[in-house]
């Protein structure tokens, strides 16, 4: 009998191998869909049989793995393979290593130190493009979290809570091509404040973020788990918005594995990025989440209270105002790297000036989000993927269609571009 799932993967492969390759057959593929454009290759090519091959049990090139991550609760997906034996059941020996800042994650993944990281989702996207620094190709497999982040603002400021009374604020954002900044930008530029002129930006580590928000030298930053819940706690800050009520089901950080890897070792990859899935989907379940913090919170992990961790796994929470509040859905986990979540990344850097004009929205979405190899690996492991590789979706009111990246950029009365 053919394993379904990773006989699967021999479909998506095909499809992306016949028809990708110009305009023509990639038109061909829209016309057909998905179900035809495999009726078609099954009329062509003997499919069954190199299911079949793809079925056998294949031995990993590399077993020996080592993987970087922040300690944020962004990980979890991750850090819950390690925890779970995951990585074990697939035959993987994993070194986990805390890494200080992301942009240390990118230099080590290219440089080969890492096999893969937990990195944000849009930092491949800008990697591949070369912004800010030479071109180089950075895949990303899957999704690590999505939602899990929150605009926090400092407690001298608890009387301000309209976004329109922040002008002259300082931010704090965990990098430039990240969810964060295009996130807050989005949320500050509806409610009509422009970047650079009615109020600043910094580039601050996660963790050092609470340290300046009680030194006074920003007023509110925009970061992952736990540091909004951890202002509350200590009291210096109070949290206005989580990320789900700017875009419920937003990608927030990925999970990046070097070029050389999946080449390499192709079933090192699978196996790895399997554990992660089965990870996420632990994560994702409601039935889990009370469990999580205790979980996760060890000095090796997350190195954080429980009771911290809770409050956001579970999603009922103290917001710094005297009000508890109760949101599921503060941190959720889908694997599924949708292409139309790089385009619609890319239409913000192209917003704000950071892409080039030439930007060809698709190709690099399809280069670098691989759905179609995630799709087989997440339903293998019990999950759901929907019908198209790029939905489109709903930001504050406004409808994306992924098929129209310029028109939804220059739809933006604030914008760079």
């Amino acid at each position: 009998m053919v394993d379904g799932g990773m006989a699967s993967l021999v479909q998506p492969t095909l499809v992306r191998a016949v028809f990708s390759g110009s305009l023509q057959r990639r038109h061909l593929l829209q016309t057909l869909g998905w179900a035809g454009a495999i009726a078609l290759l099954k009329d062509l090519l003997p499919i069954a049989s190199l299911e079949a091959m793809a079925a056998e049990k294949k031995p990993l090139e590399k077993a020996d793995l080592t993987l970087g991550f922040l300690p944020i609760t962004c990980a979890a997906p991750l850090l819950l393979a390690d925890q779970l034996g995951l990585f074990k059941e697939a035959g993987l020996d994993v070194e986990l290593v805390k890494t200080p800042g992301w942009a240390v994650v990118r230099d080590r993944l290219i440089k080969g130190e890492y096999d893969a990281s937990h990195i944000l989702s849009p930092m491949p996207l800008a990697t591949t493009l070369g912004i800010g620094m030479a071109p180089t190709p950075l895949p990303l497999a899957l999704i690590q979290n999505t939602n899990g982040s929150a605009i926090t603002i400092a407690s001298k400021h608890a009387q301000k809570r309209k976004p329109e009374d922040w002008k002259g604020f300082r931010f704090g954002i965990p990098f430039e091509a990240s969810p964060h900044n295009f996130l807050l930008r989005y949320f500050l530029a509806e409610h009509g404040l422009e970047p650079d002129k009615d109020y600043q930006t910094t580039v601050i580590s996660p963790p050092e973020m609470l340290a300046q928000l009680k030194a006074g030298t920003i007023d509110g930053f925009i970061v992952a788990e736990p540091f909004n819940q951890i202002a509350v706690q200590q009291g210096v800050g109070y949290i206005h918005s989580l990320s789900c009520n700017i875009w419920g089901g937003h990608p927030c950080c990925g999970f990046s594995v070097n070029a050389n890897l999946i080449k390499a070792a192709p079933n090192s990859y699978l196996a790895l990025a399997g554990a992660v899935v089965r990870g996420a989907l632990h994560a994702q379940d409601g039935a889990n989440r009370k469990d999580l913090g205790a979980k996760l919170s060890p000095a090796k992990y997350l190195n954080q209270p429980p009771e911290v961790l809770d409050a956001i796994f579970t999603g009922t929470f103290q917001n710094g105002l005297g009000e508890t509040v109760t949101e599921p859905k503060r941190i959720e986990f889908d694997p599924m790297p949708y292409h139309s979540f790089a385009v619609w990344m890319l239409t913000q850097m192209k917003r704000w000036g950071m892409a080039p004009d030439d930007l060809n929205y698709a190709k690099i979405a399809e280069q670098v989000f691989l759905a179609a190899d995630a799709a087989p690996v997440i339903k293998d492991a019990g999950g759901t993927v929907k019908d198209t590789m790029s939905p489109g979706f709903t930001i504050m009111g406004k409808v994306f269609d992924p098929g129209k990246p310029e028109d939804y950029v220059k739809s933006f009365a604030i914008r760079k571009s």
